[in-house]
């Protein structure tokens, strides 16, 4: 009779240590995702920050370049699709066009030397740089808890758990597979 209550003490033993684990699992996985959930709307904030000194700039440099009007238009458009970007690859390729956008408005800049000693521009172009520095902070901070997050639903046997669960794998904010290649540099 004794060894019946050691064997039933064991196995409640074993099913308790399964079931603090369990749910031990379950909140480290819960607490990955929220992180993720942060790391985006982090993202999401540098983002909009950027979206709403643009149409800043854009005035600014319209005043200087009434010609200039196509690539204020793809400025204002990229701008306008970033906004309304629904998922992290949309952002991402939205962010991209962007880029690309005020790239082609900074060259323009160059032609004229008194709209870039303009206080309010110089004032907008390091605002914008700095928020810049804030995007590719907070992407680089997603990817990494991305990059914790996926690992932990697929390590064994945390993964039994996430999928009873229904977590499933984050996405990365990736850079544009044009971005990946280098430059031809050709001083002839």
């Amino acid at each position: 009779m004794k060894k019946g209550y050691i064997v039933l003490g064991v196995i409640g033993a074993i099913i308790l240590l399964g079931v603090i684990y369990g749910v031990s699992t379950y909140n480290s996985l819960v607490s990955l995702k929220e992180t993720v959930d942060a790391d985006v709307s982090e993202i999401d904030n540098q983002l909009e920050r950027r979206a709403d000194l643009i149409p800043n700039l854009v005035n600014t440099v319209k005043g200087y370049m009434k010609h200039e009007e196509d690539v204020i238009a793809s400025v204002t458009e990229a701008r306008a699709n970033l906004v309304g970007a629904s998922n992290i690859k949309d952002k991402a390729e939205a962010n991209e066009k962007l880029d690309q956008a005020l790239n082609a408005l900074l060259v323009i800049v160059e032609n004229y030397p008194e709209l870039k000693a303009n206080e309010n521009f110089i004032n907008l172009q390091d605002e914008l740089a700095g928020t810049e520095n804030r995007i590719s902070n907070a992407r680089r901070n997603y990817n990494e808890d991305v990059k914790k997050y996926n690992q932990s639903i697929k390590h064994f046997p945390k993964n039994i758990i996430a999928n009873m669960f229904n977590y499933d794998e984050a996405e990365y904010f990736e850079a544009d597979e044009s971005k990946k290649d280098v430059p031809n540099v050709d001083f002839n």
